[in-house]
């Protein structure tokens, strides 16, 4: 649909995180340096699980894509922040907000599912350890995976052309410092009313959908445990669960303190800080949860790094 015909608007203002230059610039250096740090963490963490061959089950093959999606939704967001921080003027153009919504909507919706099918495979294998590689065949894991980026993809696309088809001709401030649509919805002149109920509806299915299947599951597998009789095979089949209870506690706290409190005309600095934590801070503690919580992820990194750096030193003595 045209939007460029429909509205006066050509770009949107955020309000930013902070507008004291000190704290700009400690923002500044803080969150590049937790960009890096996701980038070279899920990137070599899906690195490690592509050549590993200890690592070919769908555990860590569900772990890998988390990983990746991770790197594309954190660099959906970061980059632009880190520009607005060191910028006078922190704007967007309007093709360029629908755009960073539909791919945060997108890779947020698939975190969500791919956390949701993670739940579920470690339900198998914990309560259904003698036929869990017949049921988590590699063809069953790729059609999860399919499954997740395809609804992700078309509940964004339903959430984007309802929100940036309407009429925008009055402010064009975003409280905020990324386009998201409910925040979008409140400067529009149209009759917003289809639209909110559109983004609640989706908002929480995309939520609690995902969020059920994690409970339900985890209920099955605490059952479960609790009827292995040693202390050591329990607390074996707990560890196994440890690093994805944590990254899921992360996630979602932080997703439903932001999209489940009260309405209001201001968008709170704890609401800021919680936005921060799961677009910025989680997709970075996702692998490093997963590396330090994990042995046999620990130690295949150990011997991966040591050969890379090997290699190097090989390389730089050898040129």
């Amino acid at each position: 649909m045209d939007t460029t015909n429909k509205t006066q608007v050509t770009m949107f203002v955020f309000s930013g995180l902070t507008d004291d230059e000190t704290l700009e610039i400690f923002l500044f250096i803080l969150f590049i340096v937790i960009y890096i740090v996701t980038i070279v963490s899920n990137l070599g963490l899906v690195a490690i699980v592509h050549n590993a061959s200890n690592l070919q089950n769908p555990m860590y093959y569900f772990l890998s894509y988390l990983s990746l999606v991770d790197v594309f939704y954190s660099s959906t967001i970061t980059p632009k922040m880190l520009a607005d921080l060191m910028s006078l003027k922190k704007t967007i153009w309007f093709k360029g907000c629908a755009l960073q919504f539909f791919f945060y909507a997108a890779l947020a919706s698939i975190d969500s599912l791919l956390l949701s099918t993670m739940s579920y495979d470690r339900y198998v294998a914990i309560c259904h350890p003698l036929h869990y590689m017949s049921i988590m065949t590699k063809k069953k894991c790729l059609r999860f995976v399919l499954l997740s980026f395809f609804i992700g993809f078309l509940q964004s696309s339903v959430q984007t052309s309802c929100a940036f088809s309407l009429q925008f001709c009055g402010s064009n401030r975003i409280d905020h410092f990324y386009c998201d649509a409910p925040l979008v919805l409140k400067l529009s002149c149209s009759d917003t009313v289809t639209c909110d109920l559109v983004t609640v509806f989706i908002v929480s299915a995309m939520s609690m959908g995902p969020l059920m299947t994690i409970l339900l599951s985890y209920l099955l597998i605490i059952f479960s445990i609790s009827r292995i009789k040693s202390a050591e095979g329990r607390r074996k089949a707990f560890s196994t669960c440890s690093s994805h209870l944590i990254c899921i506690s992360i996630f979602y706290g932080t997703i439903l303190f932001t999209y489940l409190r009260p309405p209001s005309t201001v968008f709170t600095i704890q609401a800021k800080v919680a936005s921060v934590f799961y677009t910025a801070v989680t997709p970075m503690l996702n692998p490093l949860i997963y590396s330090l919580r994990n042995q046999d992820v620990r130690m295949t990194i150990i011997p991966y790094v040591q050969r890379q750096l090997e290699t190097c030193l090989w390389c730089s003595t050898n040129a």
